[in-house]
């Protein structure tokens, strides 16, 4: 398997910088909930996503697999999005708690420009 190229982060487009902050925003509110809900199970899952969003931050900024880090942090958004409607059960505003509220806000709009890096005509360089 032949090694990426590294590509320069002062390559990256104001949108990638977008999807950048969009992501550092989930994961910072994934790690204080984590952190918040340790030792049980579901603080150590928000602990993993946060490290799963430092992950792809990493990797978008090095230019390692740029077009797979984006096409995977589309699924992997997602996943948080559906995972914690299924762990909440949410039945109105009031049951959605402030940091909740802006990471479930950050999250849909982390995925649009994820894909529309993923689909610019440069394929997300």
């Amino acid at each position: 398997m032949a090694v990426p190229p590294i590509r320069r982060a002062d390559e990256l487009t104001r949108l990638h910088w977008v999807a950048v902050a969009l992501a550092a925003v989930t994961g910072l509110v994934h790690l204080a909930l984590g952190v918040g809900a340790l030792p049980a199970p579901l603080g150590f899952a928000s602990l993993l996503a946060a490290g799963g969003f430092a992950a792809g931050i990493a990797l978008l900024l090095a230019g390692i697999y740029r077009r797979v880090v984006l096409a995977l942090g589309i699924p992997f958004t997602a996943a948080q999005i559906l995972l914690w409607y299924l762990l909440n059960e949410p039945t109105s505003l009031g049951d959605v708690s402030p940091l909740a509220a802006v990471d479930k806000t950050v999250q849909p709009a982390l995925i649009v420009v994820l894909v529309a890096l993923l689909y610019r005509s440069d394929g997300g360089a």
